[in-house]
């Protein structure tokens, strides 16, 4: 029976913050799509720290996200690009800096930076021929959003859940 609700909790952790992520995309939109954007959903790409779990809900938000607001070619490269950063943000977990899950937080930075960016816009929605320059500042341009989005609010989002008791209850629970 304790494995039952142990399931049956994380599953709707992970369906809360896929409902999450796509509401706050769909309610910040001029800030959630296009070439230059701070999506503040992706802070959530931090809460694998957390749990396993919210690796498939941030990834399933992403995915839902982007099929509601943005294109079919972000549908796939957006949403492998939050599927690997929660896997590698997951696996950092652990590490600190001054008690801080930045480490945890960079992930998210650089897999949107390459693929979002660097590949993504500069392929498939530039107006000229790709080129290294221009891939370099679509690079640039997302991975400056992806920083504010979980280098500073992501990080400040950790840091309230582990110093919260009942947040962190929330966030951990069985």
């Amino acid at each position: 029976m304790n494995m039952k609700k142990m399931s049956v909790n994380r599953l709707v952790r992970c369906a809360v913050i896929a409902a999450v992520y796509v509401v706050v995309c769909l309610a910040l939109a001029p800030f959630s799509y296009g070439a230059v954007q701070v999506r503040v959903a992706e802070a959530l790409c931090l809460l694998p720290v957390f749990g396993a779990e919210y690796i498939i809900g941030v990834t399933l938000g992403c995915l839902l996200a982007n099929l509601l607001g943005s294109t079919v070619i972000d549908v796939v490269f957006g949403t492998l690009a939050t599927l690997l950063a929660c896997l590698v943000t997951y696996k950092l977990r652990d590490i600190r800096v001054k008690g801080l899950a930045i480490p945890a937080s960079l992930p998210p930075v650089v897999f949107n930076m390459l693929i979002v960016g660097a590949f993504e816009i500069t392929f498939f929605f530039s107006d000229t021929a790709p080129t290294l320059a221009l891939a370099c500042f679509n690079a640039v341009a997302v991975a400056i959003g992806e920083l504010i989005s979980c280098t500073v609010l992501g990080v400040a989002l950790v840091k309230l859940i582990e110093s919260n008791e009942s947040l962190k209850k929330i966030f951990t629970q069985e």
